[in-house]
């Protein structure tokens, strides 16, 4: 296991890497009787990634999510995403080879164990405090607030500090 920390340095870090469910949103969904999805989301999370994108920090979401609610949240936020990925390690490397961030760069913040190869091979993998043991485990960082309400509020105090610790 890597050593557990309490804060990021802003140099350490190339990229952040969300997860939809479970990390933006508190993992359900709400369907209507004609089958439409919807998920719940954080306004502090949407106001720290706008803080982070602001400054510089490249993000992506990469979810295995096939519904379009994350790419209409992805497209508000103003950052990347790649959807319906089976293989997040490999999304994960091939984007980081295009893009030429190193994997020990990388902030990936994932709560489930379709996250756990590419959280296995990132510098900063993180978690919200509700996410499964096994990626608790695999974590260097377990964040205080639970999925979808304002873990990455959090995260951005963790790299920014000042007022943006909660």
């Amino acid at each position: 296991m890597k050593k557990r920390v309490h804060k990021i340095q802003l140099k350490d870090v190339g990229l952040i890497v969300y997860d939809f469910d479970g990390v933006l949103t508190d993992n359900r969904a709400i369907v209507s009787e004609k089958g439409a999805e919807g998920v719940m989301v954080n306004r502090s999370d949407g106001l720290a990634i706008d803080m982070m994108r602001r400054s510089g920090v490249e993000q992506v979401i990469l979810t295995t999510e096939k519904n379009k609610t994350a790419v209409f949240r992805a497209r508000k936020l103003r950052i990347p995403i790649k959807y319906g990925i089976d293989d997040k390690r490999d999304a994960l490397e091939r984007y980081c080879k295009i893009k030429g961030i190193p994997l020990g760069k990388v902030v990936y913040v994932g709560n489930d164990v379709n996250d756990l190869d590419a959280m296995a091979v990132v510098g900063w993998p993180v978690c919200p405090s509700d996410a499964y043991r096994a990626i608790k485990d695999v974590s260097r960082m377990i964040l205080k607030t639970p999925s979808g309400s304002g873990a990455v509020r959090e995260l951005a105090g963790c790299i920014f500090g000042g007022i943006w610790r909660i």
